[in-house]
């Protein structure tokens, strides 16, 4: 046996026991004759130590030999720690292994980086060596916490009877939201599954098929462009019921949150779940995922705007746009010009042209251009509404009303942020509900589905399908933690000409209708209950739970931005006659004009060009080592370009220039002879130079 006893687990109740333990050199003293070995497994660090008087010479020389991170096993009694030894920063602080025997089971080599928390290790490094970076204890939490947080909800949607379900991953593609990853068939040549964005489909069809209430902990799969909070697949908690309403689901999940926080962070949330609709969130917050953590409302200020006789406030309303300002309690006393410099560069960056504002100092004076553009009334009313008062710091924004919502949705954070109100130890939940049925998608030139296009409109919103898209309220609904959408939901058409009338007005024909879901309208037509589902991102749960910035720390082989995964180097090539096999080899060479199954190929260097360029005269070994340069050099551009730096603000600015040119006037040109005639050395035509600098 190799163990019996966890590192992290010895006690003093093991005192006077033999035991085997086993794991990671994490440290390494050696006093001379007495070598101490901190060991760490996945539980903890015990001190193990190899007295040459208790070893033999063979495995004292092996405990002498050890690198940090190698493993070994070693048995022997535990002790009580002397006691200006004792550590009381972990829990094995009191106690120590005194070794009688070693084992070294595996020898580490030169590591890459210190698996420790507290080093400050390149991100890219860390994927590269997941393996290594996963024996971090934060890592082991982190994950130990994802599987607790994944069977306690999976204990307690059993417990609320639901019936765990797996669906298909290799489905068919329905085209209507992200892009689908595809998996070839080989049995059908030409054709396609597709991995699972979502369980939707089969969920609700498992409704049809009586399961009454159903859950699953699925994988998922959608081709976008990445962030901190997105991954190509991920995992969420879904989960679909039978003869229920909206407000049946949202005391169901209000009732799963709050056990989940009970049971995982000890928390006991009282009060209930605020709620707001869309609209509400979009015109209070800004965002339909607000942060709640603190208030720092938006409001309207654009009749009082309207009538000043500043030109922007002007020109926007007269154009149909709005004002909206945030007062910022407090802010006044604290944000120095350069904040507020700040704050106007990150709102043009959001798309404002500029930001208008207001510093009302503790003495009564105000600060800003505004008051002399506003009746002394005016500017009071301005004032009053905002709840303005000495000591504050006022920001506006106008534009058309989706800029402003935008703008001031993310200056809302910015100014939270820098005031230190977004804590990681607090939590607010909201639902938000009403979200409209569709919205305009400038690139397909049409309204598309907001969610997907089995969503239930309200019943009073049925008759505007077809007539006013802008209008209609789906029974739609999200849960939001600290500003961070966590999952959605809503309620679905079980009615089949309610159905026929959403596929009206989302312009499919009858054709693709039956092409694309055919399978599931025909389903409909053998009695169809009313049912409703939801399903949360699990990797996004977790991350909040623990406190991590990125999906990455609660996922244990992540990718990174550009969907490839830096320790396998996956995707990469496969071998052609396996494409050929699927029928796609000719067609990836046409699409590709290369050769089928080529990897990425590394770019091929002209250096006889370039050397003919820079007028270099160099030898055959000159420019194989000047052809492996350039390659590393471009190698590690690819390697920058992969860098995830989403969230990263811009470090750079590059000014315009114009360039001024003067006009051509060509020349005779003289002859090559001529040009050469006085130099002292000319070689094939060129002068030649000695050389200066030895590579």
């Amino acid at each position: 046996m190799k163990r019996t006893i966890y590192c992290g687990l010895v006690r003093e109740a093991h005192i006077g026991t033999d035991q085997r333990v086993a794991g990671w050199v994490l440290n390494k003293r050696d006093m001379g004759g007495v070598i101490f070995i901190d060991l760490r497994d996945r539980e903890g660090v015990v001190q193990v130590v190899f007295d040459a008087a208790n070893l033999t010479a063979e495995d004292f020389a092996v405990a002498e030999s050890l690198k940090n991170q190698s493993v070994i096993s070693a048995l022997g009694a535990v002790r009580l720690r002397d006691a200006e030894t004792v550590n009381p920063r972990i829990a094995t602080g009191t106690v120590e292994v005194m070794a009688s025997s070693l084992e070294l089971l595996s020898q580490c080599d030169q590591l890459p980086f210190s698996p420790e928390d507290n080093q400050n290790t390149r991100e890219d490094l860390r994927l590269k060596y997941r393996y290594i970076d996963l024996r971090r204890p934060s890592m082991y939490h982190n994950l130990k916490t994802r599987a607790f947080i994944q069977r306690t909800v999976e204990q307690y949607l059993d417990e609320q009877g639901f019936l765990c379900v797996e669906t298909p991953m290799l489905c068919k593609s329905t085209p209507e939201g992200a892009r689908d990853y595809l998996v070839p068939s080989r049995v059908h040549p030409g054709s396609f599954y597709a991995l699972p964005q979502s369980p939707q489909i089969y969920k609700q069809l498992l409704m049809v098929g009586g399961i009454d209430r159903y859950y699953q902990v699925a994988r998922c799969f959608r081709d976008e462009d990445l962030r901190a909070d997105r991954q190509p697949e991920f995992t969420q908690v879904d989960m679909e019921m039978s003869f229920v309403e909206q407000e049946d689901v949202l005391v169901h999940l209000e009732g799963m949150f709050k056990d989940l926080f009970y049971k995982v962070k000890g928390i006991d949330i009282k009060e209930p779940f605020q709620r707001i609709t869309w609209h509400e969130a979009m015109d209070k917050y800004g965002s339909d995922k607000p942060d709640l953590r603190f208030d720092l409302p938006i409001v309207d200020v654009t009749d009082l705007a309207a009538a000043s006789t500043f030109s922007v406030f002007n020109s926007v309303t007269k154009q149909g746009g709005v004002v909206r300002a945030i007062c910022v309690p407090g802010a006044g006393e604290k944000f120095a010009r350069t904040d507020i410099d700040n704050l106007t560069e990150a709102a043009i960056s959001f798309g404002a042209k500029g930001m208008a504002w207001i510093l009302l100092r503790a003495d009564g004076t105000v600060n800003s251009i505004l008051p002399k553009y506003f009746t002394d009334e005016g500017f009071k009313a301005l004032l009053d509404r905002l709840g303005a008062k000495a000591g504050d710091f006022i920001l506006f924004s106008a534009d058309k009303l989706a800029t402003v919502r935008k703008v001031l949705g993310a200056l809302r954070l910015n100014v939270a942020d820098m005031l230190g109100l977004r804590h990681k130890d607090e939590y607010k939940f909201l639902f938000v509900t009403d979200f409209p049925q569709f919205e305009y998608s400038e690139e397909e030139d049409r309204f598309v589905a907001t969610h997907h296009p089995f969503t239930m409109p309200y019943p009073e919103d049925v008759q505007y399908l077809l007539t006013d898209k802008a209008r209609v309220r789906a029974q739609a609904y999200d849960v939001v933690l600290n500003g961070v959408e966590l999952g959605s939901g809503s309620v679905r058409i079980h009615n089949r000409d309610v159905q026929k009338v959403m596929f009206e007005a989302l312009g499919f024909s009858n054709e693709e209708i039956e092409d694309r879901f055919g399978f599931m309208v025909g389903a409909f037509r053998y009695g169809t209950p009313p049912h409703a589902g939801f399903a949360f991102g699990l990797d996004r749960f977790v991350m909040l739970m623990v406190g991590a910035d990125s999906l990455r720390e609660v996922i244990a082989f992540p990718k990174i931005k550009d969907a490839s995964c830096p320790m396998t180097d996956a995707p990469t090539p496969v071998d052609a006659s396996q494409l050929e096999v699927l029928g796609l080899g000719k067609a990836l060479e046409e699409s590709v004009g290369g050769k089928t199954g080529a990897k990425k190929a590394a770019p091929t260097i002209d250096v006889e060009k370039i050397a003919d360029l820079a007028r270099l005269s160099l030898s055959g070994e000159e420019k194989a080592r000047v052809a492996k340069d350039m390659g590393a050099i471009i190698g590690f551009a690819d390697q920058l370009s992969a860098v995830d730096t989403a969230g990263v603000a811009e470090a750079t600015y590059v000014v315009d220039l114009k360039n001024v040119l003067r006009e051509d006037e060509p020349e005779n040109n003289f002859e090559r002879d001529a040009l050469l005639a006085n130099a002292k050395t000319k070689a094939e035509g060129y002068v030649t130079v000695p050389r200066v600098v030895e590579g």
